[in-house]
């Protein structure tokens, strides 16, 4: 007799695949690789250990990196790239590893991400006024040039020699 459509969905993961999901999670990480999948340099991930930002786990005198170190890099990668201080981005990554509340996490990030996009509107704004005066400067370059290049051309005065007094 054939198993109904419950009993087939409800089949238990095989031991070899348990393992392999087992070893994926587990997954430990050298420096190189992590500095060669990110395009980092391993300088930089130990500056963000340093800065409590990652906690490898020692083997010997090497590193090893864990699947949540790893993750941390990423977030703290991304964290880099949308502009966040390092401070900032231990802060929030810190919240993730910590069990409380999801809407306490998502309101600070936003919070942060509220003051970053405050600091780089305006920071286009001084751009626009600065790029504003840069073609204010480059317009009356062109006309100084253009008149000069329409002015007749005047002979270049030579200053007048002294003679050394003879004594």
């Amino acid at each position: 007799m054939p198993a109904s459509p419950s009993a087939r969905t409800a089949r238990t993961v095989s031991p070899a695949a348990e393992s392999l999901a087992a070893r994926g999670s587990a997954r430990q990480y050298t420096i190189t690789e992590l500095a060669a999948e990110f395009d980092i340099t391993a300088r930089a991930i130990r500056f963000y250990e340093d800065m409590g930002l990652l906690s490898p786990q020692r083997r010997g005198r090497n590193r090893v990196y864990t699947h949540r170190d790893r993750t941390r890099l990423k977030l703290t990668l991304r964290g880099k790239r949308l502009g966040l201080s390092l401070q900032e981005i231990k802060q929030l990554v810190d919240m993730y590893d910590s069990p409380s509340d999801t809407q306490q996490q998502l309101s600070a990030f936003m919070a942060v991400l509220a003051e970053h996009r405050r600091q780089l509107e305006q920071q286009r704004e001084d751009l626009e006024v600065t790029l504003a005066e840069i073609a204010q400067h480059e317009a009356r370059c062109r006309s100084l040039l253009a008149a000069s290049a329409a002015a007749p051309a005047r002979p270049a005065r030579t200053a007048a020699r002294r003679k050394p007094a003879v004594a």
